[in-house]
């Protein structure tokens, strides 16, 4: 549950001066005064600073009231966070660098955030567990998007292997990691997400039968797991079956705060050896998990495969995953899945499973959420 001290600073909010009036769409509240939501395209060079070294103007699409509408910003970025390892992952907006052995949390991306006074929290040195390593990151996931403000706000960091790190970054010097070893090899190469309606980080284990999740009060050193159910898989044929045994697969968890549901995507990828050796979207699958209240001889819930998740999509990129009412945007598709890597960005359509898409470089490849005042939906 959040704490009584982060609702009593939103609470707060509510009536501050500054804040913009809202609209009820759907049963839930939308700001008018947040970010579009905006996807980063990379930045054009502009020259050099002594501080940052190359920097560059930012280069974003955002999602306009009827199409999507791409921007070179006066903001500029330092150039680099644009290359394939020049960031680990994000957050709510937020990027995380990764060097000498120090995690780095940067709001540069952030379209309207200051390049004369960026917010960056450098966090202590991270410690290695014994037999784990602190080089390679799967992603990184935050609590909430003020990390530099909201002191229950915690931050994870997920390496490839056994090693799952958490720490406070709104503590400054108090700060530290509080390091888990996950036991599950199933686990080691899992992209870890928040889950609000929890208050816990999720992640899914191999083949996504079985969740885990995390906390630093009940679930620390001993994970709730839960067992899913596969009901039935999306009918395919034999052919699409056996060329999806040879794709790469991740398993993506993320969570619907507007309607509290929990899904897990699917993502296969192949690699084109005609086209340089890329990798490329070849196709996805969701299912909605939904958990029993009676203990099941086959698991503790459902994993039911859909081809209809309504009005929401979801995005997936080098950030954690979010979903968003597509309504409220105006020209999103509902029932989808955006997604955009390194080299390719498109859309899955969920109810035809049809995967338009535009392959072109993406340095950093990422979906930034729209984010409000108060960053709440109610």
């Amino acid at each position: 549950m959040r704490s009584l001290l982060q609702l009593s600073r939103r609470l707060s909010s509510l009536s501050s001066p500054r804040k913009q009036p809202a609209v009820l769409l759907g049963g839930s509240v939308r700001f008018f005064s947040e970010t579009p939501l905006c996807r980063i395209d990379g930045a054009q060079p502009c020259g050099s600073t002594p501080r940052d070294g190359e920097i560059g103007k930012l280069v974003i699409t955002l999602a306009a009231s009827n199409s999507w509408q791409t921007h070179t910003r006066d903001k500029k970025v330092p150039m680099s966070l644009m290359t394939e390892t020049g960031t680990i992952g994000g957050s709510h907006g937020w990027v995380a660098t990764l060097k000498d052995g120090v995690v780095c949390l940067q709001d540069d991306l952030f379209p309207d955030a200051s390049y004369s006074e960026p917010k960056r929290i450098s966090l202590p040195p991270l410690q290695t567990l014994p037999h784990c390593q602190t080089q390679l990151v799967t992603n990184v996931a935050m609590s909430s998007a003020s990390p530099d403000e909201d002191e229950d706000c915690i931050l994870a960091v997920k390496f490839v292997g056994p090693q799952l790190s958490l720490c406070r970054p709104a503590l400054g010097d108090k700060a530290e990691w509080f390091n888990i070893r996950v036991t599950d090899p199933g686990f080691f190469s899992s992209r870890v997400m928040y889950s609000e309606r929890d208050d816990m980080f999720s992640m899914p284990g191999a083949g996504g039968k079985l969740t885990g999740s995390w906390d630093l009060e009940n679930h620390r050193d001993k994970p709730k797991l839960l067992a899913w159910h596969f009901t039935s898989l999306l009918e395919l044929v034999h052919s699409e079956w056996r060329a999806l045994d040879n794709c790469s697969t991740t398993d993506h968890l993320v969570e619907s705060r507007q309607t509290g549901e929990l899904f897990m995507v699917k993502q296969f990828r192949e690699r084109n050896n005609l086209r340089g050796g890329r990798m490329e979207q070849r196709q996805m699958m969701v299912f909605k998990l939904v958990e029993d209240e009676t203990p099941l001889p086959v698991g503790d819930g459902f994993a039911w495969p859909t081809r209809d998740i309504g009005d929401l999509c979801i995005f997936l990129s080098k950030s954690e995953p979010f979903c968003l009412n597509a309504s409220f945007y105006g020209h999103l598709r509902p029932n989808s899945v955006y997604f955009i890597d390194h080299n390719e960005e498109g859309v899955f359509d969920i109810k035809t499973r049809s995967t338009p898409s535009v392959f072109s470089p993406f340095p950093a490849p990422y979906y930034i959420p729209p984010q409000s005042y108060l960053d709440v939906y109610v």
